[in-house]
């Protein structure tokens, strides 16, 4: 009776252990997933940390001021940022790499007020799921990861960005820096039915997405390139260069100031004055960048007249060379008298020597 009871208890054991292996393997490989993808998240975390590519803007120096600009891919200056609109192999525009590192986690992102200010904090970031059905984007759920195809990321919608960068005087080292501080995608619908003014400009809707931090996409942006030159194809820079060498084009909407106000609130929407504050402003950081070392006119016209100091201390020098040469023929002339002198004078005492015996 035990060896039936223990037979059946070996072949019950046998057949769960049948049953059971396509889905022990199943949750093997789900759970070899996630550590690889928390793996990877580790090694680029690691990989930021050991190296740094970001040069921080340090926290205290003499002179900053932050900028908004608006960069529409429109202008062919930017248009790099928008294509290819669908991913083509590994390249893909500069929305569909935020979406793809937002959706799995690699970067954060941070939510837009509706004043426009830009918070990164903890309580500022955006959960993904809510910023997917706030924009009604389709996506699926498996396993409690978040799936988006690419037909159905928005990213040829996304035709302008709003960039926050801040211009400072670095004491440390003597030098004046543009450094991009944080990126917001916009998403721009054009209604086709509806005009906006007499020009017949298209109605325009502009929907802000998120704010992402530039320090913590810059270590990424290294590995995408970006075309640099419609007329030279084979010109591509990493994006990471785009953004530091302030290769990108875009109009001053806002500045950091006391009342938080944009520069259209400033000019109650009067294009003309909003165009003119844009040209001020950039005026204005252009000639602080010339004249952070001093007034360059100032310092030609020192130099013309230092070149003129040199001219004079130049001739007195040589006249002084020649002088002593001069004073030596004098000498030598001196020198040379008295000998001439006895010499006359011997002469004519002999002369009269002469003459006397001649006179004997």
């Amino acid at each position: 009776m035990k060896r039936v009871f223990f037979l059946f208890t070996v072949v019950l054991f046998a057949v769960v252990a049948v049953a059971q292996p396509p889905q022990r393997v199943a949750q093997q490989q789900e759970q070899q997933k996630a550590k690889q993808n928390s793996a990877s998240t580790a090694m680029s975390m690691r990989a930021q940390i050991s190296f740094p590519t970001a040069v921080e803007m340090p926290e205290e120096v003499v002179w900053r001021r932050d900028i908004y600009r608006e960069i529409s891919l429109d202008e062919d200056v930017n248009s790099g940022l928008y294509y290819p609109v669908e991913p083509q192999g590994r390249q893909l525009n500069l929305f569909t790499y935020i979406f793809k590192l937002a959706l799995n986690g690699y970067i954060p992102l941070y939510e837009y007020p509706t004043d426009g200010s830009d918070v990164f904090t903890e309580e500022a970031k955006v959960d993904m799921k809510n910023l997917l059905h706030d924009f009604h984007i389709r996506y699926e759920e498996q396993n409690g990861r978040l799936k988006v195809e690419n037909s159905d990321i928005p990213s040829s919608e996304v035709k302008k960005y709003y960039l926050k960068e801040s211009a400072y005087y670095d004491q440390a080292n003597s030098s004046f820096h543009i450094k991009v501080q944080a990126l917001c995608p916009v998403m721009v619908e054009e209604d086709e039915f509806t005009l906006s003014d007499d020009n017949g400009d298209k109605q325009v809707t502009q929907y802000p997405l998120f704010w992402v931090k530039y320090s913590e996409l810059e270590p990424f942006l290294n590995r995408q390139t970006v075309m640099a030159s419609s007329m030279n194809n084979a010109a591509q820079v990493s994006m990471d260069d785009f953004f530091t060498l302030n290769m990108y084009r875009g109009k001053i909407y806002k500045t950091n100031n006391a009342m938080g106000k944009t520069l259209s609130q400033l000019c109650n929407g009067d294009k003309d004055k909003m165009t003119a504050e844009q040209k001020r402003i950039e005026a204005e950081l252009e000639a602080f960048k010339k004249t952070i070392f001093g007034d360059p006119a100032k310092r030609d016209s020192l130099d013309s007249i230092a070149a003129l100091n040199d001219k004079k201390a130049d001739k007195k020098v040589k006249s002084a060379k020649n002088k002593p040469s001069s004073d030596k023929g004098v000498k030598a002339a001196k020198q040379k008298s008295p000998k001439s002198e006895k010499a006359s004078s011997s002469s004519n005492s002999s002369a009269r020597v002469s003459v006397r015996r001649q006179r004997h």
